[in-house]
């Protein structure tokens, strides 16, 4: 994507956040929602879990990662609101890598983005219907299974979102390796 098309973007962004416009996507700082939307260029208002529904009938919707697609957690018990996220690159039929915003503390601050963290599909039908988050702070895959709903397809793919050396993927195969 070039700078004529990140340029409404990053306009969009700040108009969302009422702040400065950022340098980039990835110095954005505030929720998961407006960064999603900004990013993917998918418009969607609402909290994360309304996503899904919202999405029918406007955009495709599926159950198989693509670079630039949204991902959308469903509400639960740890997510009362959801959680959406970009897809920035496709590892695996199971492995993804995800930029987002407000998932970790960085230095005691929610809000930042994350470039290239890894998720994985954990279903038991290999369908994204459950996923793990990997953690920096420990340096692995969280404990915790949370549910998804699919994925929104805004026909836009998100180059810019990856760095192209995610530093997690390989420490992920050696999980799997062992």
């Amino acid at each position: 994507m070039g700078m004529r098309a990140i340029v409404p973007l990053l306009s969009l962004c700040a108009a969302l956040v009422a702040a400065p416009a950022p340098a980039s996507l990835l110095d954005y700082v505030g929720e998961c929602v407006p960064f999603a939307r900004a990013a993917s260029g998918i418009q969607i208002y609402g909290d994360a879990w309304t996503w899904w529904d919202k999405a029918a009938g406007k955009y495709r919707r599926g159950y198989v990662p693509r670079e630039g697609a949204v991902i959308v957690f469903a509400q639960s018990a740890r997510l009362p609101l959801g959680h959406v996220a970009v897809i920035s690159r496709v590892i695996d039929e199971r492995v993804v890598m995800v930029t987002h915003a407000n998932w970790s503390r960085i230095d005691g601050v929610r809000g930042h983005v994350e470039q290239d963290v890894t998720l994985t599909d954990v279903s038991y039908q290999g369908d994204w219907s459950a996923v793990k988050v990997w953690y920096r702070g420990s340096a692995g895959l969280g404990s915790t299974s949370y549910p998804v709903n699919g994925f929104i397809y805004g026909g836009r793919e998100a180059p810019e979102l990856t760095n192209r050396n995610p530093d997690y993927v390989a420490a992920l195969i050696d999980v799997y390796a062992r």
